[in-house]
């Protein structure tokens, strides 16, 4: 099940010493790492600062491209539950005033969505 899943582009946690190690260069003076999760060769990181999204592009992975959202740019937010038929959840996110989603991601059931919603609302409203 957990090939299938990865298949599916869901989302799984990754510890933040491996975040820390292969994407440390990236951060700046006094951002913290707080979790991240791993959706086939993706990154979706949220750090003290901003969420960093790695997209792996191209066959072999080796181009990436780094999207970086400072929480105040964030205009909303919505989580979707898993249902009975549909195992995955969902976390849209926009930005400013576009009125599609910037953003859109599913997580497997190993990821609690609404810890994911909490997060990002504790830096987008805090």
């Amino acid at each position: 099940m957990g090939l299938f899943n990865s298949l599916l582009g869901n989302a799984g946690v990754v510890d933040k010493e491996t975040l820390l190690k292969d994407f440390g260069k990236i951060l700046i003076a006094e951002e913290q790492i707080e979790t991240g999760f791993k959706l086939i060769r993706d990154t979706f990181i949220f750090t003290s600062k901003r969420l960093i999204l790695v997209d792996k592009q191209g066959i072999t992975g080796r181009k990436s491209e780094y999207l970086s959202l400072p929480y105040k740019s964030i205009s909303r937010f919505s989580i979707e539950t898993a249902g009975t038929f549909d195992l995955d959840a969902e976390l849209k996110i926009w930005i400013s005033s576009d009125h599609q989603p910037a953003v859109s991601k599913k997580f497997n059931k190993s990821v609690d969505v609404y810890e994911v919603q909490k997060l990002l609302a504790s830096f987008v409203l805090g």
